[in-house]
């Protein structure tokens, strides 16, 4: 291993400083410690903040802990990494409580029901609070594991400590050390290959400089502070489970921000969702005080109510807010290393963000532990106001006719959220809608209404006066100060029919693990239809053609016997796929999805199958752009829904790889979204027409499609709009010099017209959902009746594709009937209405494919599946 020696006098300094403190001082605080407790020094080799402890030393350290004091902490393992790291949690209490530590944990459970006050009262004087912990959701946001691990350690070997001995009294203490082992042991790995002899504090650096994807994301490269309520990845799942079992009253999600700033911890900037609270609100002010004297203690500079909002549910601290808890994101300014050196001169180390994480943790453990009484009574108080009513009444019923496969999949990630789900058999009615499939009834009376409505309703709105001071500040060309997406309502976003009902009841309970039922039924003398309509069923063929079957897909709807079936439904006959019919079902019955029966190759209405709008389906052969100029997001959430959603492998071709590549083996390549063309290169950029032009189908995601259009020829005959509200007058020649037109300036609009910039983009959205409509004389818009609604973000809009040159399968709605969800500025409304979301264009042989927004981002679009399955799956049938 290359040791380390930090390039800077004061560096040396401070680290002569800790190595020449007695061993107390590895503990961060000075005070008495209990040998028996081992150090990080004597486990892992390096004291707290000298070095980056790896994922495994985290591990191994905090399983040291534990079998030195078993009688103060036990470790739990909570999930398993895609890479098969595992995620502990360690509770950590007194003796006493530790022995009573199954009635605490029962307790806890019994407060979130929603008790009325005599019961609850009863149980907040015998039991007490958990504080949760939590730490590196972001695996390149390296100081709070450190700093869990001191904080574990100061906890168990602490004595005499006034302030361990409150915490571990009076509440529970749970600290999650690596929410994120995949993404720190790439970081980890990657700055440890690029030291030398010394350490480099110059942020310019190899050792700062992460190769991509970086270590901030996990194994799909999805960024796990947005998949709170999505769960789409196997950390969150669960964390969200675990969570569940505790309830905590406090939740703290320890990150890093750039090495430039200083320390911020809450209260939280606006917007503040509507759901969240008064008393969750003074309750972050109470804790915000407290943590702001111990920093203020050991000299460390911060802020609050700046940048960092809760509005969308889906992070760290929101989501354990909309259950009652009090969410606390900690951001501290990162060494990204063991040094960075600012533009100031001074140096910022690693142990500096250690030390700072564990005195805000410890902090907050401290008040709460001193606060016991409030923080119970506020969580009983917010799980009770929402089980009686105070946030909403009625049930939200989610139609099982309706994309069937997605409505039951949403049931379970609501029920894994510790939602109540009831599951009502069809045909039924409610409220004059009849349900002929039956219905999932998501009651808001429920100690998790809160969150049921943040999840469910169709609109939660920006507060009226945080709307009008950002249109202030675009008035004075400052840019907007929204964080994340304003748009998240799920029945949305999976497609599903979502309606509240002020009488619905009955049923029975629906559990998060309860297997999906499938619908199928013994194969007709001429065969199965599966039909074209949800998640579910393209997953079936796509595993059907992996396992040898054999399906036709028909790009027009058609009807046979009395039942109809959509445009891209397959039909697998009893002839081309002798005696494996059964095999299908079976493969149906394992998804939970939908097979009819065929009788006959007689259809009353659309093409035979003989037709030429009838394809021969073949499992694809995907490849997808990797590396540089890719957007790791983009590619880890396209390769996830395909993959583990969908059903088909994709082969990852690193980018300055492309062009050496044999893609004549490929039936599709993506191109997710980024900025691709440097790292191309022409000859690059030329092996992606040449693919098209051989017959392949070539798909590209928002930026991306700007690359496709570098060649010699555009491959989609699209551009990237600028601002329709910006002056567009231009100079003209004259024997005078350059002369432009002359203008009239009647008002200030006109003035701030006038002055724009021409070449300016939209402004950025940060996040709507917003409907379209499609063009249904494409395979593309295969399964839709409807245009789907879609998610927006950024300020990127096409011009829509000429008639005659290619075709705008999913466009956006017209003005007035935009937005879906969410917010949306006035200016990027009237400019995106009409323009394309989905566009595809022939290139010899082949097919170009340009999705103007990401129908993968964050894996939750799941309502777009059918999207992108049109373009992987049944786009290729019909070139290559």
């Amino acid at each position: 291993m290359i040791r380390h020696t930090i390039v800077r006098a004061a560096l040396l300094g401070a680290a002569s400083l800790l190595a020449s403190a007695p061993l107390a001082a590895q503990s961060i605080l000075p005070g008495t410690f209990d040998p028996a407790i081992p150090e990080l020094q004597q486990v892992i080799g390096h004291a707290p903040g000298e070095e980056i402890s790896a994922p495994a030393d985290v591990l191994t350290y905090m399983e040291a802990l534990a079998a030195a004091a078993p009688d103060r902490v036990r470790l739990v393992e909570y999930a398993e990494s895609w890479e098969g790291r595992p995620l502990i949690y360690a509770i950590i209490a007194s003796p006493e409580n530790m022995a009573r530590i199954d009635a605490i944990k029962a307790d806890m459970g019994e407060l979130s029901r929603g008790l009325a006050p005599a019961d609850a009262s009863a149980i907040i004087e015998r039991t007490v609070p958990v504080t949760w912990l939590s730490y590196g959701v972001h695996g390149d946001e390296i100081s709070s594991s450190d700093a869990a691990l001191a904080l574990t350690y100061h906890l168990l070997a602490s004595e005499g400590d006034a302030t361990v001995d409150t915490i571990l009294a009076n509440s529970v203490v749970i600290i999650d050390p690596s929410q994120n082992p995949d993404g720190r042991n790439r970081f980890v790995q990657s700055t440890l290959a690029a030291r030398g002899l010394v350490s480099q504090a110059d942020p310019d650096t190899a050792e700062h400089d992460q190769p991509w994807p970086g270590g901030r994301v996990n194994h799909y490269l999805f960024d796990l502070n947005r998949d709170w309520f999505a769960l789409t990845q196997p950390e969150t799942r669960g964390k969200v489970a675990a969570v569940r079992d505790w309830q905590p009253v406090v939740f703290v999600d320890a990150h890093e921000m750039g090495g430039d700033s200083t320390y911020f911890m809450p209260p939280v900037a606006n917007p503040i969702n509507p759901n969240i609270t008064q008393s969750q609100i003074a309750a972050q002010e109470l804790l915000g005080r407290n943590n702001a004297a111990a920093l203020d203690a050991i000299g460390q500079p911060y802020y609050t109510r700046e940048v960092f909002d809760a509005f969308y549910p889906g992070y760290g601290d929101s989501w354990p807010m909309m259950n009652g808890a009090i969410g606390m994101t900690f951001e501290q300014a990162s060494a990204r290393g063991l040094a960075y050196e600012r533009p100031d001169g001074s140096v910022l180390t690693y142990r500096d963000g250690v030390r700072n994480h564990f005195t805000t943790t410890l902090a907050t453990a401290y008040t709460v532990a001193t606060n016991a009484r409030r923080f119970l009574t506020d969580y009983a108080d917010y799980r009770r106001s929402a089980a009686t009513g105070e946030a909403g009444r009625g049930s939200y019923l989610i139609d099982l006719a309706s994309r069937r496969w997605n409505a039951e999949q949403l049931g379970r990630r609501l029920a894994l959220q510790g939602i109540a789900v009831r599951q009502v058999g069809g045909p039924a009615s409610a409220c004059g809608k009849s349900y002929p499939q039956g219905y999932l009834a998501v009651p808001r009376e429920q100690g998790t209404g809160r969150l049921v409505r943040s999840l469910l309703d169709e609109q939660t709105d920006l507060p009226a006066f945080f709307v009008d001071e950002q249109e202030d500040r675009r008035s004075r060309d400052l840019p907007h100060e929204l964080y994340d997406s304003t748009a998240w309502s799920l029945g949305l976003m999976s497609g599903v029919d979502v309606t509240l009902c002020g009488t619905a009841g009955g049923g029975t309970a629906l559990a998060a693990d309860a297997p999906l039922p499938d619908r199928t039924e013994a194969p007709g003398a001429f065969g199965l239809v599966v039909p074209w309509n949800d998640s579910g069923q393209v997953r079936l063929v796509a595993e059907a053609l992996r396992a040898g079957l054999t399906g036709r897909s028909s790009a027009e709807a058609f009807t046979t016997g009395d039942r109809s079936y959509p445009r891209g439904s397959v039909v697998f006959t009893a002839a081309a796929n002798a005696g494996r019919l059964d095999e299908l079902n079976a493969l149906a019955r394992s998804i939970g999805a939908e097979t009819h029966a065929m009788a006959s190759g007689w259809v009353e209405d659309g093409p035979n199958l003989g037709s030429d709008s009838v394809a021969v389906l073949a499992a694809p052969s995907i490849a997808m752009l990797w590396d540089d100029g890719v957007s790791p997001l983009s590619a880890g959430a396209l390769r996830y829904v395909i993959e583990q959603r969908l059903g088909m492998p994709v082969a990852p071709i690193r980018t300055g790889k492309i062009s050496e590549a044999d893609l004549g083996r490929y039936d599709v390549l993506l191109v997710p979204d980024g900025n691709p063309a440097r790292a191309l290169g022409a000859s690059g950029v030329a092996a992606l027409a040449s693919f098209a032009e051989d017959g392949g189908v070539l798909v590209a995601i928002g930026r991306s499609i700007t690359a496709l259009n570098r060649g010699e020829e555009a491959l989609l005959a699209t551009r990237p709009e600028t601002s329709a509200a910006t002056r567009n007058a231009k100079e003209k020649p004259s024997d005078d010099g350059p002369v432009t037109q002359g203008t009239e300036i009647a008002t200030l609009a006109d003035y701030r017209h006038l002055i724009g910039n021409p070449e300016a983009m939209p402004d950025v959205l940060p996040g709507a959902l917003l409907n379209t409509v499609i063009e249904p004389d494409t395979i593309l818009s295969a399964g839709y009746e409807a245009g789907p609604v879609v998610n927006a973000d950024g300020n990127l809009i096409f011009s829509p594709l000429a008639r005659g040159t290619g075709t705008n399968a999913v466009r956006y709605a017209a003005p007035d009937d935009l937005l879906a969800s969410g917010f949306i500025w006035g200016e990027n409304r009237r400019q995106m209405a009409f323009k394309p979301y989905l566009m595809s264009q022939e290139h010899g042989d082949g097919l170009v494919v340009g999705f103007a927004q990401d129908p993968s981002t964050r894996g939750y679009l799941d309502g777009l599946d059918l999207l992108i399955a049109n373009a992987v799956l049944q786009a290729p049938a019909r070139y290559r």
